[in-house]
C-alpha cells in the first residue's frame, strides 16, 4: 500500500485564465485521455473562463461555491455536488469562502444520472 498526499501544498498555483487564488494537485493520469485532480479554490478565489479541453467532471468535497457554463451564469454549487463540462465547453469556478473539488477530465464518462 502507498500513501498518497493531495494537499495543497503538494500543487501548483493555476496562473492560466485570469485565475486567482486557485490551487490544482494532479492525482493520476490513465493512458487514455484522462486525469484526476484536486482543485483548491481560496475565498474570493477563481478559475477564469477557458473551453474544457476533454470533458470534465468537477466534484465539490468541501466548501461551497459557483460555477458557470459558456453564458457565465453563476450556479451555486457545495459539498455533495458536481458540475460536468463538455469536450470545448467554456466554463469557470469560483469561491467567496473556498472549495476543494476533486477534478476528473476523461473522453469516455459513464454517469448515472443524479442532478438536482
Amino acid at each position: 500500500m502507498k500513501i498518497y498526499k493531495f494537499s495543497k501544498e503538494q500543487g501548483e498555483k493555476v496562473e492560466k485564465y485570469q485565475s486567482h487564488l486557485a490551487t490544482y494537485v494532479k492525482m493520476a493520469q490513465a493512458n487514455e485521455a484522462a486525469t484526476i485532480g484536486c482543485m483548491y479554490i481560496d475565498g474570493e478565489g477563481t478559475v477564469g473562463h477557458h473551453p474544457a479541453p476533454i470533458p470534465q467532471l468537477f466534484i465539490v468535497v468541501e466548501g461551497e461555491g459557483w460555477v458557470t457554463g459558456g453564458d457565465q451564469k453563476r450556479v451555486s454549487i457545495k459539498r455533495g455536488e458536481a458540475a460536468l463540462w463538455g469536450k470545448g465547453e467554456w466554463h469557470t469556478s469560483g469561491s467567496e469562502t473556498g472549495m476543494t473539488a476533486i477534478v476528473i477530465q476523461s473522453e469516455v464518462y459513464t454517469l448515472k444520472h443524479l442532478w438536482r
